[in-house]
């Protein structure tokens, strides 16, 4: 069993930047040997759940602007599985939650700048699933339960994003964590830890600075769906916490 985990994917640096994080991931990896990945990611945005759905080796998507010329000639060289992609979709669709599939999307970089340091070798099959960040968070939440079972057969699922991620008010020169987006961090690890699904549901008006730390849902949401994912009996352990430029969050959970 490979328990689900939410994992920051903050600035895409990450894919060429060593630091603790990136070192951090390195050393996760290593520890995982999934039948599968399946990675809800921020950056792809449906009304519809959409599935991924090849055989084929994902087309590199560099869904960003202004980095330096290194960051744009990484490679990430997964493939997808049709038959798990279709699995994955009998039992959302088994939950009553409609799904698409596209077989051309390549990974953005909500995916493959993570699964480029988890997963250096690219060998293991992975179904990228978009996000509704205009669905409410229990039926967030509601995603993830579909979705259960899937860690006993060592799929490893993972939610792609950010706790505190606005990046109109990030500060480049910041060298500490704003208190702000630490009281709300703590927040949502007391409730994540404690599994309280209805404050989590619940967080915009319950969780200190929410409206500051989640100016958008679609970053937020992939937590929701990978703890929904998780076996109830679970223990959700904090895996890393760190900030960049104030407040840009780096807080990952095994759940």
């Amino acid at each position: 069993m490979i328990a689900p985990l939410f994992l920051a994917h903050g600035s895409p640096m990450l894919a060429i930047e060593d630091n603790d994080y990136s070192a951090f991931l390195g050393d996760l990896g290593r520890t995982l040997k999934p039948k599968a990945i399946v990675i809800f990611t921020a950056h792809w945005e449906t009304d519809t759940l959409t599935i991924s759905s090849t055989n084929g080796v994902y087309d590199t998507i560099y869904d960003f602007g202004g980095f330096p010329d290194a960051l744009y000639q990484i490679k990430y060289p997964a493939k997808g599985s049709v038959a798990w992609a279709e699995k994955v979709g009998e039992k959302l669709s088994a939950s009553g939650i409609p799904v698409r599939y596209d077989g051309a999307r390549g990974l953005d970089h909500g995916s493959w700048t993570l699964l480029s340091r988890l997963f250096p070798d690219a060998e293991y099959p992975v179904m990228q699933v978009s996000v509704n960040p205009y669905l409410d968070a229990a039926g967030q939440i509601r995603i993830g339960e579909a979705l259960r079972g899937l860690a006993a057969e060592d799929v490893l699922i993972i939610g792609s994003g950010v706790t505190v991620h606005n990046l109109r008010i990030v500060d480049f020169h910041a060298t500490d964590a704003a208190p702000w987006a630490i009281g709300f961090d703590d927040w949502i690890v007391d409730k994540v830890q404690t599994r309280d699904f209805a404050s989590l549901a619940r967080y915009e008006e319950l969780a200190p600075n929410a409206q500051a730390a989640v100016p958008r849902a679609e970053h937020f949401v992939p937590l929701l769906i990978a703890l929904g994912s998780a076996d109830p009996a679970s223990q959700a352990k904090v895996l890393f916490r760190g900030y960049q430029f104030g407040t840009l969050s780096y807080l990952s959970f095994s759940l």
